[in-house]
């Protein structure tokens, strides 16, 4: 495991930009974790194309990206209807497509609090939806999933160590000055106190907000990687 070696690295200066994708161990379990610098690379979120279809591959992003462009990193990022809209609040570009879900929603936004991952020019931030809802940030992209993993270094307190209740997860944190967004895969079934303790403990994230389970997936040029599987919603991406 590298993870000793990566977690220096995202937080030492003057380190070259670009997204890394890691192999990690924790207690058993295989993660893989893609880090990623707001304001050095074209962090973003994806949903639809020019026509307005849904994406929903990480192919169809390649393929409507301009030329000279490819997309370094991807993951499925948040709840979505039967035809794929996003459940809780979308931005892209400043573009709202949906709204806010500040309480108990629908699927996993019921294990509230839930929150959204909000990014901007500069940085990157997991926020809880109350929080957001209370104090709203300019987010040039914003996607919100639950529930929150992390809560203020916490974390959320209905996780149960030994739950039976166990996926392919994926999630994303965020450190305090949001310079640094860590998203994260689990390559087999976890809990999700299992999942949460892999960003609290290891990844020493204070804040860190679930996308899904069964659906998780991947998609890491770093890797040579680049999962196949179920249609997609939002997907959030890194455009080299």
């Amino acid at each position: 495991m590298r993870i000793a070696a990566v977690l220096l690295a995202l937080f030492l200066p003057g380190v070259a930009s670009a997204v890394t994708c890691e192999n990690a161990r924790y207690e058993g379990n295989r993660y893989t974790i893609c880090t990623v610098r707001p304001a050095e690379e074209n962090l973003r979120l994806f949903l639809r194309d020019d026509a307005g279809e849904i994406l929903g591959q990480f192919s169809s992003i390649e393929a409507h990206l301009p030329e000279g462009q490819t997309l370094s990193f991807g993951m499925n990022a948040g709840m979505y209807h039967l035809d794929r809209r996003p459940v809780g609040l979308y931005l892209e570009e400043g573009e709202q497509e949906s709204r806010l879900y500040p309480n108990s929603g629908p699927g996993n936004f019921g294990l509230v609090p839930n929150g959204v991952l909000c990014i901007r020019s500069t940085r990157a931030d997991v926020i809880e939806s109350l929080e957001y809802q209370a104090d709203t940030p300019d987010c040039t992209y914003a996607t919100q999933s639950g529930p929150m993993l992390v809560i203020d270094g916490q974390l959320h307190p209905r996780f149960l160590p030994d739950s039976t209740s166990k996926f392919v997860r994926n999630g994303v944190g965020t450190s305090a000055d949001g310079k640094t967004a860590i998203f994260v895969k689990s390559e087999n079934s976890v809990n999700f106190h299992e999942f949460a303790r892999f960003f609290r403990d290891i990844l020493k994230l204070p804040q860190a907000l679930y996308f899904d389970g069964k659906i998780s997936r991947l998609h890491a040029a770093d890797l040579d990687r680049s999962d196949p599987g179920f249609w997609m919603g939002p997907i959030v991406g890194v455009v080299e």
